[in-house]
């Protein structure tokens, strides 16, 4: 494929290079010889739609703008915006897992969750490369950074939000940004994805209590005892399940992902700046450290010692 697409690379290199010499009998023989069956059907066109045009490569690649004159500081803004990227990606796949979920409709759902799972990966990785930032390196831009957090991603808070961690205060962070209070209220709102699966296990023919269904979304969901027994149901008869079975373990899975992505950040925190506060006001380490005992899914780690 690479091999492919480097000779595609060329053929067009030295067409355009024969053509802006005014030499069409050149460009006509850089073809001699090549079966025109391999050659692409459509060429780059200087007035048509191209690789950088349909990417806006011009205006992301000049999305990178350094505060400093410290060598690192390309590579702490470019891990930084390829995760909000990522981020987009996994609320893009979750919003609609959610809608197919309320149209019961599992199977597209558990193909969009599983998605989610590998992006999941790529956000975990992101760490392994930012942690090759000394302290040294750090110090050189921290000061440029102002109050500037990864606090603040709303897409981050998005995320959190559609998997039922609620807390109306993350949305204030927001109040200088309409637009995105507005958004971040929205999702505050809303049901989460766990409670359109509570939702679709009511209409499979499982009990689940009405406290667990009708509740105000904004407020974080809470254990039940009755919802554990409901997915037990689910556990101990997968092949009458298989697709509820499924969407439990797709969401257990996201949750793991999850953690360990807030585990690597911690880390990495604790490897470059150390106990230092978080340039956003938070305690930095032990604010990260405390957050991994928050629990998304309770009653789908529960249903492990009824089983």
């Amino acid at each position: 494929m690479l091999l492919q697409l480097f000779e595609e690379r060329s053929f067009y290199d030295s067409m355009f290079c024969a053509v802006m010499r005014g030499q069409c009998s050149a460009a006509v023989a850089v073809t001699s010889g090549v079966d025109q069956a391999e050659l692409p059907t459509n060429p780059p066109s200087a007035a048509g739609l191209t690789y950088g045009s349909y990417l806006c490569l011009p205006q992301l690649l000049d999305a990178q703008r350094p505060l400093s004159t410290a060598h690192d500081e390309m590579l702490f803004i470019v891990i930084h915006q390829a995760s909000e990227l990522w981020m987009k990606l996994c609320m893009h796949e979750m919003d609609a897992a959610r809608e197919a979920l309320k149209a019961d409709q599992v199977s597209p759902a558990l193909k969009m969750l599983s998605r989610v799972g590998r992006i999941q990966q790529q956000l975990i990785q992101s760490w392994e490369i930012l942690a090759t930032i000394t302290p040294a390196d750090y110090s050189l831009m921290r000061d440029g950074l102002g109050g500037s957090s990864g606090f603040q991603s709303h897409q981050y808070r998005l995320m959190e939000f559609m998997m039922g961690n609620k807390n109306a205060a993350m949305v204030k962070v927001q109040k200088g940004a309409p637009d995105l209070l507005a958004l971040l209220q929205a999702a505050l709102e809303a049901p989460s994805l766990y409670d359109e699966s509570l939702a679709l296990l009511v209409r499979r023919g499982l009990s689940v209590p009405a406290e667990a269904l009708n509740r105000d979304f904004t407020l974080p969901y809470v254990a039940s005892s009755g919802v554990a027994a409901a997915w037990a149901g689910v556990y101990r008869d997968p092949d009458a399940y298989w697709d509820l079975y499924d969407l439990a373990e797709k969401l257990v899975d996201l949750e793991y992902r999850f953690q360990i992505w807030r585990f690597g950040h911690l880390k990495t925190i604790e490897r470059v700046i150390g106990f230092k506060r978080g340039t956003g006001g938070s305690s930095g380490a032990p604010y990260l450290a405390s957050v991994l005992n928050q629990v998304f899914f309770p009653e789908l780690l529960d249903v492990r010692k009824l089983l």
